[in-house]
């Protein structure tokens, strides 16, 4: 596949996986779709080894999206001390594109940073209003928040996914 094709092709999984995802939160269903969104990636696109990196990344995301939801940054539907099945797909489905679509915000690191603090907080929000979850500090606190941790999570994240092609 030619490389422009692939990042494309990256780029609409993780789309097609987002929108999967958020509304899987009401239509469980849907998380099949993001799963296929994810299992294609990985056949089609992924890097000998990538996969650990997407492990790593996703795993360091639940666990700060956990502590926003113990810290009561975040109410979801059905009160729990574990984040839901569907935003645990969506780290997946975000770290899938750090080697491919997203690989331009590596470096320098500030394109990342600056990528994170503008643009996470945008796609926590549209993924809040469409997911049904609350945002209990409000809107602005919310998002300067997020916008914060973000500028900080884009490198880690890729620091992340590199350590992932030496192993």
């Amino acid at each position: 596949m030619r490389p422009t094709h692939s990042l494309l092709l990256n780029a609409l999984l993780f789309q097609l996986g987002w929108l999967a995802c958020v509304f899987g939160a009401q239509q469980p269903w849907l998380l099949s779709l993001a799963a296929l969104c994810l299992a294609v990636h990985l056949r089609l696109l992924a890097h000998p080894g990538e996969w650990r990196g997407l492990l790593a990344v996703t795993l360091f995301g639940c666990a700060l999206d956990s502590a926003l939801l113990n810290l009561g940054v975040f109410d979801f539907a059905g009160a729990s001390l574990l984040l839901p099945a569907w935003l645990t797909l969506l780290w997946a489905l975000f770290a899938s594109t750090l080697r491919h679509s997203l690989a331009w915000t590596a470096r320098p690191w500030w394109l990342g940073s600056l990528l994170g603090a503008l643009g996470a907080p945008l796609s926590y929000l549209g993924g809040a209003r469409l997911a049904g979850v609350e945002l209990p500090l409000g809107l602005w606190p919310t998002l300067l928040l997020l916008g914060a941790i973000w500028a900080a999570v884009m490198p880690l994240a890729h620091g992340m996914m590199g350590r992932s092609r030496a192993a």
